[in-house]
């Protein structure tokens, strides 16, 4: 069955989506899309949690374009995860015009090393999803948070295909936005995706979605025997 991601800015919602069988937790502070959660709220949730925990590091939501006082906060929040034992952190940098920012990109890589590294939803705001795709596998990220370059993935499920398989083993494809439990099934028929991210501001829709895909998964067997 494919990993279920939950998007999490609580402890609770972090505690809960891992009872329901998350496989990772991404972390995250207040703010449209999330911004770096507090030391307290990292702390609390890697006592709390076994599964994986990444967490945001971003230091504000008015864009992805991040100024020296940004990378500065964002290096120094990165030395604090990785000191709270986190498992991954996950960045976008981005120049202006929407292109991967590589400079920076490899400057937090080489800061979090050993912890993982994914790209959020930045990815699905640049200009040329396949050079983007090519420069995170150069650089070594190891996941890639997006929509396929859509409002949701479902809309993106034709690219998220081509994605998925023009990565294979080098980065993983983290399938997000509009997760349901409605929609997950076809979502994974579609694409073939391994891994999918689903908001967890209510821990209900990673339980609905992870029964539904317990579902589908059963019912492939059945089909198959």
């Amino acid at each position: 069955m494919p990993l279920v991601e939950a998007c999490c800015d609580s402890v609770h919602a972090a505690r809960a989506s891992q009872a329901y069988g998350a496989g990772r937790i991404e972390l995250c502070g207040p703010g449209d899309g999330g911004t770096t959660p507090s030391l307290g709220l990292m702390a609390r949730c890697r006592d709390e949690v076994q599964v994986p925990l990444h967490v945001m590091i971003r230091p504000q939501t008015e864009s992805f374009v991040y100024l020296e006082d940004d990378i500065d906060v964002m290096c120094n929040d990165i030395v604090a995860a990785k000191a709270l034992g986190v498992d991954g952190i996950v960045v976008g940098p981005l120049h202006s015009d929407g292109t991967v920012q590589r400079q920076q990109l490899a400057e937090f890589l080489s800061l979090a090393r050993p912890m993982r590294v994914g790209f959020h939803r930045a990815f699905d705001r640049t200009p040329d999803g396949d050079s983007a795709l090519e420069l995170l596998i150069a650089l070594g990220v190891d996941l890639v948070l997006t929509a396929g370059h859509a409002p949701s993935a479902l809309d993106g499920a034709d690219t998220l295909r081509a994605m998925q398989r023009r990565a294979g083993n080098k980065i993983a494809i983290l399938g997000g936005g509009g997760i349901r439990s409605t929609n997950v099934g076809d979502l994974i028929k579609r694409t073939g995706l391994t891994q999918v991210h689903a908001r967890a501001t209510d821990p209900m829709i990673v339980r609905d979605v992870i029964l539904a895909l317990m579902t589908s998964d059963e019912e492939s067997l059945v089909q198959s025997a």
